[in-house]
């Protein structure tokens, strides 16, 4: 079983309530969090994840909102008096390029953030990977409409409980059978209708995804402001009715059992 914690469940627009993207994932062999938007960096430590021994980052693509707390965060495990003392390796998973737009942040103040207390590794990862991101959790990647170098990830856990997240995408039905089964798929859903960009989804698309996956249950996030004034769930199950989650920031969801954790 996987413990999912929303930490940023909106997108760059400046929101009281939706932080930029970061999704918290709680396995038996570990920790991994989902993209690192600048606001992730504090979201963390008010949720009461366990910073401090994060195994893994995943990055789905260079937007800010998804990696701009990166380097930010690595200039705060250099220092902290929580990390001064740890020594297993903390691995960064992303597109190529990753490594290569870390060194810019870093070179931009000479930080020296690859100078850790601890290993700290950065793997660049392709489409149609398949890899372990640590002992118990198996990972494959899947090329998205949304940059050149942008990808989904689904991970599966030694029990078999499997956890699939989009990170921003437009449409693709390609989508759903990557999603295929999915106990959990995690979903943008920018819009709720006449998209703006191609790019991105609107819901009527991810309901179509969400139908055509046959996932377990859906969760839709990277919600823009205009989704404020809408009732989610009511709106979705006019394309499908299997279960739809509104993403919102602090909820929390166990990956295998029926209802999500306040």
């Amino acid at each position: 079983m996987m413990r999912l914690t929303v930490l940023g469940s909106g997108t760059s627009v400046p929101h009281p309530r939706r932080s930029s993207s970061a999704h918290w994932l709680e396995t038996k062999g570990g920790t991994i969090l989902l993209d690192i938007s600048g606001p992730a960096v504090h979201r963390m430590a008010e949720e009461g994840c366990d910073w401090a021994n994060l195994d893994a980052i995943w990055v789905s693509h260079f937007h800010l909102d998804h990696v701009g707390g990166l380097a930010p965060f690595l200039f705060g495990t250099k220092y902290a008096p929580q990390t001064i003392g740890r020594r297993k390796p903390l691995t960064i998973y992303g597109p190529r390029g990753t490594r290569k737009l870390l060194r810019r942040f870093d070179d931009a103040g000479d930080y020296k953030l690859f100078e850790q207390p601890f290993p700290l590794e950065v793997r660049e990862i392709s489409p149609r990977a398949k890899f372990d991101v640590f002992a118990g959790l198996q990972a494959e990647t899947f090329s998205t409409p949304h940059t050149s170098e942008s990808l989904a990830v689904r991970l599966t856990d030694a029990d078999g409980a499997t956890f699939v997240y989009t990170s921003d995408t437009g449409f693709t039905e390609s989508l759903a059978g990557f999603a295929r089964a999915a106990d959990l798929f995690v979903m943008e859903c920018s819009y709720f209708r006449s998209k703006p960009v191609k790019l991105h989804l609107e819901l009527e698309e991810a309901m179509r995804l969400a139908r055509l996956s046959g996932a377990g249950r859906v969760m839709l996030t990277h919600l823009y402001p205009e989704w404020d004034s809408v009732d989610i769930a009511a709106e979705a199950k006019k394309f499908w009715d299997g279960e739809v989650i509104e993403a919102r920031d602090g909820l929390r969801i166990e990956i295998g059992s029926q209802l999500p954790r306040d």
